[in-house]
């Protein structure tokens, strides 16, 4: 974190970078298999920031329709993935915690599509609490 209320992030490589100001709107991991696929994980974990509270500092992210009002966004040039955009929740940019230069920072407080998409084998030692479904 650079300054109070204001944490950075990026890519892998360091070709895009990003800012955000505020507290996040929610935080939670998501399960559901468009998220896992875009990341090749198990599950997804996201902060949910108003598209006002965000701003690219350095370069600018490849984009993927993923499915109709989703799109995604990532690194052109090391593949990370770095936020989602969905028309399900207008004004919002969610941004992969693991993006962040300090993910201690954004604890995961719920979890989406759990009871859906959830992988069996998965067991998240927290009580899933859905957000979204």
């Amino acid at each position: 974190m650079s300054e109070a209320g204001k944490h950075e992030g990026g890519c892998l490589c360091g070709t895009v970078r990003y800012r955000v100001t505020g507290r996040p709107i929610w935080t939670a991991y998501c399960h559901c298999q468009s998220c896992r696929r875009a990341t090749g994980s198990a599950v997804a974990a996201y902060a949910g920031y108003g598209v006002d509270q965000f701003a690219y500092t350095k370069g600018e992210p490849g984009r993927f329709n993923s499915s109709k009002g989703v799109t995604r966004g990532f690194c052109a040039r090391c593949g990370s993935p770095l936020n989602y955009e969905g028309e399900r929740w207008p004004g919002e940019v969610h941004i992969h915690i693991g993006t962040f230069d300090d993910p201690e920072a954004f604890p995961p407080q719920g979890h989406a599509f759990h009871d859906v998409d959830g992988l069996s084998w998965l067991h998240i030692t927290d009580t899933p609490t859905p957000r979204a479904g």
